[in-house]
């Protein structure tokens, strides 16, 4: 079970890795400003929609059986790639819309005094609105990061051999249910340490703007 969970461990940052930039970017573009950005604006949103709305579960099986079954050259066939692409697509959609919570929460004013320095729009924002923005919600993006963590022991449903999988291959052969309790218990080891990290920068927030 140890192997198997340094098998979730890996897919877990490879996928955080992947949520993090591609949320970013959907975020970035569903608040771009101006009717020539409004095509890219509703691909965002489409993309958030469909991808939020469909179960982790089904997405997983549509990536790890149905990309195989294509016979695409070049397509990775490795279920942990395939589980962690599923985990990328699905989780980027929540991750997008806390990102866009954080850009929208910056005050206007913060743009036009970096653009009265004499910031370019993306200077501005990479500079100026970003950090600002990542500061106020990273204890949101740390609880998505522990939902994150649970959910990556359900790539054993593809035949990944994670902790879950090694404990359900264990309780087959000696009948005995105790493996699944010591899988639930590794997660939940894994999970306490961010959690803490999350409950304390919220804290940390508090404090800093006076409401503690």
């Amino acid at each position: 079970m140890l192997t198997g969970l340094w098998l979730n461990i890996r897919v877990l940052v490879v996928a955080e890795l992947g949520i993090l930039v591609l949320g970013l970017v959907i975020a970035f573009l569903r608040t771009l400003r101006g009717p020539v950005f409004f095509p890219l604006r509703v691909l965002a949103t489409g993309y958030i929609d469909v991808f939020r709305g469909i179960p982790l579960l089904i997405m997983l099986y549509l990536i790890g059986f149905g990309v195989p079954a294509l016979r695409l050259q070049g397509v990775p066939t490795d279920v942990a790639v395939l589980g962690a692409v599923a985990l990328i697509l699905v989780y980027s959609a929540y991750v997008a819309e806390v990102f866009r919570a954080g850009i929208e929460s910056v005050h206007p004013s913060q743009r036009a005094a970096a653009r009265s320095l004499g910031l370019s729009h993306r200077q501005s924002l990479r500079l100026v609105v970003l950090p600002q923005a990542v500061r106020r919600v990273l204890p949101p993006l740390l609880n998505d990061f522990v939902a994150l963590q649970k959910d990556c022991g359900l790539i054993s449903v593809l035949g990944a051999v994670d902790a879950i999988r090694a404990a359900q291959i264990d309780v087959a052969r000696t009948f005995n249910f105790t493996p699944y309790v010591v899988a639930g218990l590794l997660f939940v080891l894994l999970a306490i340490p961010t959690g803490r990290v999350a409950d304390a920068l919220a804290a940390r927030l508090d404090r800093r703007e006076g409401r503690s």
